[in-house]
C-alpha cells in the first residue's frame, strides 16, 4: 500500500518535467526577424575640438618701473580704454616737464628770430635754424609724452581679465607679462577634419551656404547658440591627413571661456543608407556580426561593416543587402547554420519606430 502513493508522485514529477520541456521547446521558436531598410537619413559626426576666445592677448608692460596701482582684480570684466595698471611715473612725469620747458624756450627764440628776420637784421638761414631747434623740441616732448602714457596699461578692447603675473610693488621691467585678456563675445571653435569627409563636405555645400554645427561641451551638454563653419585652412597636416576647420559661435551668457574642450556636431545628409537596428548585431573579437536567414530558414554568422552609428541604429556599408532577412530577437539562442523550425517576420518600417530613437 506504501508503494502506491510513491508510483503516484513519481508520475506527477515526471509529467511535470514533460511540461516544462514542452514550454521551453516552445519558447526556443519564438524568433523575431526583419530586413534592413534604405532610407535617407541625416548623421552626426563628433570631432575633438579647442575653443579659443576671438581675442586673446597678452598684456606687458613697455617701461620699467615699480608698479604703483592695480585698477582690476582677476577674472572681472574690464572696458575698452579702462585703467588697468599704473607704473610709478615720476621719472617719466619729469621728463616730459623737461621737455615741456625746451619747447617753450625754443619757441621764445624763433619768434624772436622772426621778428629780427623780418627787420633784415638776421639772415634766412638763422631764422630756418631757429625753426628746426622748435621742431625738434616738439618731437622731444611727444616723445616724453608717449614714454609717460606708457607707465598706464588700458584695455585695448572689451574683455576679461586673467590672473596676474605680477603683484603690486613689483619691479617690471620693459616686457614683462603682467595678465592676459580675453573677449568672450564670441568663440573660435578650431577641429580637425579627415580628407574624405572634408571632401564630401565641399561636394555637398551649396554655393555661398555655410556649414552649421552644435558644440558638445565637457560636461556633454549641448551648448545653447549655434556655430557657422566660417574658415578652413589651407593646407592638410601630411602625418594626420586632416584639415583644420574654425567655426563660430556666439557667447552672448560668456559661458565659454578661453581654453575649453569639447566635441563639435556636425550633421550631414545620407542618401539610401542601408539601416539596421543595433540590437540585431553581436561583437566577436571586436567584429560586428549579424544573423542572416536563409530561404531553408538556416542562420547564418555574417560579419557586417558599419559607416556610421545613430541612436539605437546603424549604417551599414558591406555585408548585408536590403533583400536579406536578419535575427532580431533570440539571436543569443541560435548557433551558425541551425535551422529556426519557426520565427515570426516583422517589417523594418515598423520596427525602427519601436525604438528609443529612430530616422525619420
Amino acid at each position: 500500500m506504501k508503494k502506491i502513493p510513491l508510483i503516484i508522485g513519481l508520475a506527477i514529477l515526471f509529467y511535470c518535467m514533460g511540461c516544462s520541456k514542452k514550454e521551453e521547446k516552445a519558447e526556443d521558436v519564438k524568433f523575431l526577424v526583419t530586413s534592413p531598410i534604405r532610407k535617407d537619413t541625416l548623421i552626426t559626426r563628433a570631432y575633438v575640438c579647442q575653443i579659443r576666445a576671438i581675442q586673446h592677448i597678452e598684456l606687458r608692460a613697455l617701461e620699467q618701473g615699480y608698479l604703483q596701482n592695480i585698477y582690476v582684480d582677476e577674472g572681472k570684466n574690464v572696458k575698452q580704454g579702462q585703467l588697468m595698471f599704473q607704473i610709478l611715473p615720476l621719472l617719466y612725469r619729469a621728463e616730459l616737464q623737461k621737455a615741456e620747458a625746451e619747447t617753450k624756450f625754443a619757441e621764445i627764440e624763433y619768434l624772436n628770430t622772426k621778428q629780427l628776420a623780418d627787420s633784415n637784421v638776421v639772415s634766412p638761414n638763422e631764422l630756418a635754424l631757429a625753426k628746426a631747434k622748435l621742431d625738434k623740441a616738439k618731437a622731444q616732448q611727444s616723445l616724453a609724452a608717449v614714454h609717460l602714457g606708457f607707465t598706464e596699461v588700458k584695455a585695448p578692447f572689451d574683455g576679461i581679465m586673467d590672473r596676474f603675473y605680477v603683484r603690486l610693488g613689483s619691479l617690471v621691467n620693459e616686457g614683462d607679462l603682467l595678465t592676459t585678456l580675453s573677449d568672450n563675445s564670441e568663440m573660435w571653435v578650431y577641429f580637425n577634419v579627415p580628407e574624405a569627409e572634408y571632401l564630401n563636405y565641399k561636394s555637398n555645400l551649396k554655393k555661398d551656404s555655410l556649414m552649421r554645427v552644435q558644440l558638445q561641451m565637457a560636461n556633454n551638454v549641448i551648448f545653447d547658440h549655434p556655430g557657422i563653419v566660417k574658415t578652413i585652412e589651407a593646407d592638410f597636416n601630411n602625418e594626420t591627413g586632416n584639415i583644420a576647420f574654425r567655426a563660430t559661435f556666439p557667447n552672448p551668457q560668456g559661458l565659454l571661456r578661453h581654453g575649453e574642450t569639447g566635441n563639435v556636431l556636425a550633421t550631414s545628409p545620407l542618401k539610401n543608407a542601408l539601416i539596421i537596428p543595433q540590437k540585431a548585431t553581436f561583437e566577436v573579437l571586436e567584429k560586428k556580426y549579424v544573423f542572416v536567414v536563409d530561404k531553408d530558414n538556416v542562420v547564418h554568422q555574417r560579419e557586417i561593416k558599419i559607416g556610421s552609428e545613430l541612436p539605437d541604429l546603424y549604417i551599414i556599408t558591406a555585408g548585408l543587402s536590403d533583400k536579406e532577412k536578419i535575427m532580431l530577437e533570440g539571436i543569443r539562442k541560435v548557433r551558425d547554420n541551425e535551422k529556426l523550425a519557426e520565427y515570426k517576420y516583422e517589417d523594418p518600417k515598423t520596427v525602427l519606430p519601436r525604438l528609443k530613437v529612430y530616422v525619420e
